[in-house]
């Protein structure tokens, strides 16, 4: 696209080159390493999906096991391989077996190579075609009923009970969401396990399970055919269970995932060694399931000042582009966020959160942008809320934005109200549609404000690449270069689970979403 902004190439392309040099030194990491996480997504994604008889998944019982008899660093699928040919059963069927103990862990490596081999490839296809075919189901439904005009507008809900989640979702969709998100329960992320079945009990969210996505799913559908229109659904598979969220994800269709290590990282506390490992493969997931990713530069905002901080948001948005990237995920896929968080004081602040959002779209012009509401400097004054809510709603028009997550007047007091949402999308719907094409109309004055500004946050987004670069992304995290808050590289939640791979490991997963490759 034609820069407004007079944009430096040379700068957008070294900034590029340094995220790219940061990718590849993180992943020579990560292709030598696994996690636990990993290996129970790769038994979900062989359908051991299943509960003990006391809600223990049998996926963490597998892995647990394997772990403590020191089997694990060839990986889940291998064993899986040798104790279904072992057993004569196919994958999902060694559930009882692991339930009842009578898993046949001496006849490890007993098997030949090439015929593990083909059959764990040849079980993990039937998978892989199931995903396929959601992918496929999506990409009919939006020929059917057509895409929906950008920005989307993304509504939450987040009642703690999937039932009354899916009246308040159906509302909203009626009411003109084109994304609807359910919101985690409080603490979700820093579970070690995939709670199971359908819920009722979360708090400031519901539960993030199998059965959650698939209701959710199948009552947005019905929705859909009424409304014709193609009614996406989001969900979180950050935390400490990324992989194995986005596999459910993928087994459920949904559109959308919340997925970003370096949001774990730095406000959630988990390892970066382990949540950067699981990134990967959870974006191998998503990116061969059609899945589009949100990720967490907003939040950067929320303890870092934005006029000050504006270059490490573009700098991460690099990153992120990078690491997708590396794991297959096609740009028009990349919903990299951003947010709408300077201080409303600030005199000339809408001049500058347009220059932020424009450059944007300038840099990453086939992203699916993520752009997030004011919510730091929200106060309570419902009036004054709509208003800053309305200016946001400008930008995101003015800029074209891609995904856009309706600002609400009750941000700060409590869980919207439906009628909160209701007022939220009459809200960006005006002026959606009174300022459809003024951003095709308008350009930025030569070294003006808003011109000079884009290119401050470049070239600080650009110097501050290259300081990673020198450093190693483990180092920035550790001096709290990102948000203001430090990391320690050997420390953080889930490090025990992080191990490196034998020269004999598979994960016939990633070959055959990544590579294509059939063996």
């Amino acid at each position: 696209m034609t820069s407004k902004l007079s944009l430096d190439q040379k700068t957008i392309d070294s900034a590029r080159l340094h995220a790219g040099k940061i990718a590849d030194s993180i992943q020579s990491f990560i292709d030598i390493h696994s996690t636990v996480t990993v290996e129970r997504a790769i038994c979900r994604l062989f359908g051991l999906s299943g509960v003990d008889a006391e809600g223990v998944p049998v996926s963490n019982i597998l892995v647990d096991e394997l772990k403590d008899r020191g089997l694990l660093s060839r990986g889940a699928a291998v064993f899986i391989g040798e104790a279904c040919l072992t057993l004569g059963v196919a994958p999902h069927e060694l559930e009882t077996h692991i339930i009842s103990g009578t898993l046949p862990f001496d006849n490890m490596g007993k098997h030949d190579k090439k015929t593990v081999h083909e059959f764990l490839f040849a079980e993990a296809q039937k998978t892989v075609e199931l995903i396929s075919a959601n992918k496929n189901k999506r990409n009919e439904l939006l020929d059917k009923y057509g895409h929906n005009r950008e920005p989307l507008l993304y509504v939450i809900v987040a009642t703690g009970n999937i039932y009354e989640d899916i009246t308040q979702a159906g509302a909203a969709a009626r009411q003109g969401a084109d994304v609807i998100a359910v919101i985690r329960t409080t603490g979700q992320s820093l579970l070690d396990y995939v709670p199971h079945g359908a819920t009722t009990e979360g708090f400031g969210g519901t539960y993030a399970t199998q059965e959650n996505f698939r209701l959710m799913r199948e009552a947005l559908d019905k929705v859909g055919e009424e409304e014709n229109r193609y009614i996406r659904l989001c969900n979180y598979c950050s935390g400490l269970c990324m992989p194995e969220i986005a596999a459910l994800g993928a087994v459920e269709r949904l559109d959308v995932m919340l997925n970003d290590a370096l949001y774990g990282i730095l406000f959630r506390d988990i390892n970066m060694k382990r949540t950067l490992i699981d990134q990967f493969f959870s974006r191998v997931i998503n990116g061969f399931a059609g899945i589009i990713i949100n990720t967490g530069e907003d939040n950067y905002l929320t303890t870092a000042d934005a006029i000050e901080e504006a270059h490490t948001v573009l700098a991460s948005q690099f990153l992120n582009e990078q690491f997708a990237k590396r794991a297959g995920i096609p740009e028009s896929q990349m919903g990299l966020g951003h947010a709408f968080e300077i201080d409303p004081s600030v005199e000339n602040s809408f001049l500058l959160e347009l220059a932020q959002a424009q450059m944007a779209r300038e840099i990453f012009p086939d992203a699916k942008l993520k752009y997030m509401p004011p919510t730091k400097h929200m106060t309570g004054n419902i009036f004054m809320g709509h208003v800053q809510n309305a200016l946001f709603n400008m930008v995101s028009i003015l800029t074209g934005q891609s995904i856009h997550l309706l600002g609400m007047m009750t941000e700060a007091i409590h869980t919207p109200f439906m009628s909160d949402r209701i007022l939220a999308i009459e809200n960006a719907n005006y002026v959606f549609r009174a300022m459809r094409d003024l951003g095709d109309e308008l350009t930025f004055k030569k070294d003006g404000l808003i011109e000079k500004r884009a290119d401050e946050v470049l070239q600080n987004a650009n110097k501050f690449l290259g300081e990673i670069e020198t450093l190693g992304l483990f180092a920035t995290l550790e001096k709290g270069l990102f948000a203001g808050v430090k990391r320690a590289h050997d420390s953080g939640k889930g490090l025990d689970g992080v191990f490196e791979k034998s020269g004999n490991y598979i994960n016939p997963f990633i070959e055959l979403m990544l590579r294509g490759e059939k063996q």
